[in-house]
């Protein structure tokens, strides 16, 4: 019998064509959590698993589930196609991602698997024609499923074999208790099912006792981060909220923390705030907003993998403020009345954000359990990170809570204090507060205002041009001003003598991004002769009158 330390894809019996794809994929090995779950899956068995974010729990359930369909098609007897396999996840964005997982890994048998995605609300016609082709696997949302089931556009209760629910320990937090509860009388009796999440907690017992029968727990022991070696935490106290402000703005501008970066805020609002803040600097950034079309969300995070941008700013999975638990209708709710106008839009958990460097936490997570999701969005596959946390003095006994959980048994601090000495950064105090005075509540309001006028347009107008056009679609960016409030020239630049002597010797100034030309303005640069273009400019001085 193998070791199954030493348990390989190629030795798991899977189709050849899916050992093909995760070649494609550049997989050499199995994570830990794929090479536990798989064989049992493929057994079989309910699977209840806890990974950390960032393990590869999408391939976990999805790999078993695609063979165990295969294997069905070619020796079981010929039965009419119908939806076999229901993956559910708490928001749009994470059904997105887990659809393109699947198709990635049914590559070379899409023949003989289809996968629709049917979690986005403005497409309901269209998704009804999709389910009536009965695709093999169906993703989504619960309340989409829920619609579907009760439109009749999706029948499960005699074909349905295979349940798996993604992110489990999201989806009553984003309220989604009692659709789940609904869509689960009209499945079958029997099916198997998985339950994969980043954290057990009591709304995952819940679901275990509604979904699974007689699961396998598979509660691996690795820590819910990558260790120090690899992912750095520290912690820096602000005396004020005007120290983050200030602290944020000295090590963006003097590039003390380089490469791609997630700023995660508490609220909407405060993600507006921030930006319009950066933007009297001259440092470009964008807001993950869940008001704003899925199209553009999407364009948004691919265009930040691609490394058109630096900098995104976002909130936690919730989108706006605290999680809620079991009414659906309070679900998108955020503090003084604020709410999302697309609740399943979530960031901080799941989605695949490319080669991050650092996560700063401007506003401290409300949870240890959202600290754990935000700091899981960089340090990923082998690579390093930081997590910075800025901490006011009021949060101490909250930063505690974090810090047991992280701590684990050896009872080792997990966030080491960053040594930053604030007094070096004085001289940049009177320009945070030039630029704080054109962040007013209504330039926020308009600022967000404008932005979504603006994505409206680009993603709904605009789209089948995009279609036609998708070089013209690179050339749209979504860190460019909004303007909402004057901006004052002179702090976009930072002088030397308001650069720390500590520091001089290693800053970078933040340089800004040059504007993407337009196709004709680019066609006369490539075609432009540069050493005839500088004679003509040596002639033309010579010429003028001295």
């Amino acid at each position: 019998m193998e070791d199954p330390e030493l348990l390989g894809f190629e030795h798991m019996g899977l189709d050849p064509r899916l050992l093909q794809a995760v070649t494609d994929l550049g997989w050499s090995r199995p994570t830990l959590i794929q090479e536990k779950a798989i064989p049992l899956a493929l057994e079989g068995k309910d699977l209840l698993a806890r990974a950390r974010t960032g393990s590869g729990k999408t391939a976990a359930y999805a790999i078993p589930m695609l063979q165990l369909l295969l294997h069905r098609k070619a020796i079981g007897p010929a039965v009419e196609q119908a939806v076999r396999g229901l993956v559910l996840v708490p928001t749009k964005d994470l059904a997105r991602q887990a659809q393109s997982m699947i198709q990635q890994l049914a590559a070379y048998c899409a023949r003989d698997i289809r996968v629709a995605n049917v979690s986005a609300a403005e497409d309901s016609a269209s998704q009804r024609a999709v389910l009536m082709e009965k695709p093999d696997i169906v993703v989504g949302t619960p309340s989409r499923i829920l619609n579907h089931l009760q439109q009749d556009n999706l029948k499960l209760r005699d074909s349905l074999e295979l349940l798996v629910v993604d992110e489990a320990d999201l989806l009553f937090s984003f309220g989604f208790e009692e659709e789940l509860k609904s869509l689960l009388c009209h499945l079958p009796r029997i099916y198997q099912a998985f339950l994969m999440s980043a954290t057990f907690n009591e709304d995952v017992q819940a679901l275990k006792e509604l979904v699974l029968h007689n699961p396998v727990t598979l509660k691996l022991q690795e820590s819910q981060l990558p260790g120090p070696d690899q992912l750095q935490q520290f912690q820096v106290v602000c005396e004020t909220e005007e120290d983050k402000f200030l602290l944020l703005y000295a090590l963006l501008k003097l590039s003390l923390i380089r490469g791609k970066s997630l700023l995660f805020v508490n609220t909407l609002e405060r993600s507006y705030r921030l930006r319009l803040f950066l933007e009297q600097f001259s440092i470009p950034a964008c807001v993950l907003n869940g008001e704003l079309p899925l199209r553009s969300r999407c364009h948004i995070i691919s265009q930040f993998n691609q490394g058109l941008y630096d900098c995104v700013i976002a909130t936690d999975a919730e989108v706006l403020g605290p999680p809620v638990k079991g009414k659906g209708k309070q679900r998108g709710k955020g503090p003084k009345g604020e709410r999302a106008s697309d609740p399943e839009a979530g960031v901080a958990r799941g989605i695949d954000f490319h080669h991050v460097c650092g996560v700063l936490n401007f506003d401290l997570p409300p949870t240890p359990e959202a600290y754990i999701h935000r700091a899981g969005r960089t340090a990923r596959a082998n690579n390093p990170g930081i997590v910075l946390t800025f901490v006011l003095p009021t949060e101490q006994s909250h930063l505690g809570k974090i810090e047991e959980l992280l701590s684990g048994e050896n009872g080792a601090p997990a966030l080491l204090p960053y040594q930053f000495r604030m007094e070096e950064i004085e001289g940049f105090r009177y320009r945070r507060r030039d630029a704080m005075r054109s962040v007013t509540k209504q330039a926020i309001r308009e600022a967000r205002l404008k932005e979504i006028k603006e994505e409206l347009l680009h993603s709904e107008k605009l789209k089948t041009y995009f279609e036609d056009n998708p070089r013209d679609l690179q050339l749209l960016r979504h860190d460019l001003p909004l303007h909402p409030a004057v901006v004052k020239p002179h702090l976009g630049n930072v002088p030397d003598y308001l650069v720390p002597p500590a520091l001089r010797g290693l800053v970078r100034p933040h340089k800004k991004r040059k504007k993407p030309l337009s196709a004709k303005k680019a066609k006369k640069v490539k075609t432009q002769n540069p050493l005839r273009s500088f004679k003509h400019r040596g002639e033309k001085r010579r010429a003028e009158p001295s």
